[in-house]
């Protein structure tokens, strides 16, 4: 459903109008569709903090999306973090698959493509994984800003 009907129809509902506007202000930027720059200095500011995040995870080490998200100064927004990854440029070549969820859980489906690949990539560098968990040793604390 267009961006566009889902404010429209939400202007009935004050709770729904208020979700309608956040999820404008966050994915409008992002809209292929959308004349002028691709994005606001806001988001361009947030996107860039938690890929530099990202970035600094050292091999054989993992963190969760939470973590990053506080490292980069957006304590609270872990769904952000999730959302900057899911959008990255594969010409960064992120080391996405070194962000789990909270206790170290592996978000996606046991079945899906995705949590086979990041499985494969943490045992790659060394990271044990068991039933999609990985062992709190295995976690690394990031510095927060």
């Amino acid at each position: 459903m267009p961006l566009d009907r889902i404010v429209r129809g939400a202007n009935d509902h004050p709770p729904m109008k208020q979700r309608a506007r956040t999820l404008a202000r966050l994915l409008g930027p992002h809209r292929a569709r959308r004349p002028g720059p691709s994005h606001s200095t806001e988001a361009d500011a947030a996107l860039n903090a938690i890929w530099h995040v990202v970035c600094a995870i050292p091999r054989g080490r993992v963190s969760t999306y939470g973590a990053v998200a506080r490292a980069a100064g957006l304590p609270g927004r872990a769904r952000q973090a999730g959302y900057a990854l899911r959008i990255a440029p594969r010409g960064l070549n992120l080391p996405w698959h070194r962000v789990v969820g909270a206790g170290g859980r592996i978000v996606f489906p046991k079945s899906s493509r995705a949590h086979l690949e990041q499985a494969r990539r943490l045992r790659a560098e060394g990271v044990r994984v068991r039933d999609g968990r990985i062992p709190a040793a295995e976690m690394t604390t990031l510095d927060e800003p």
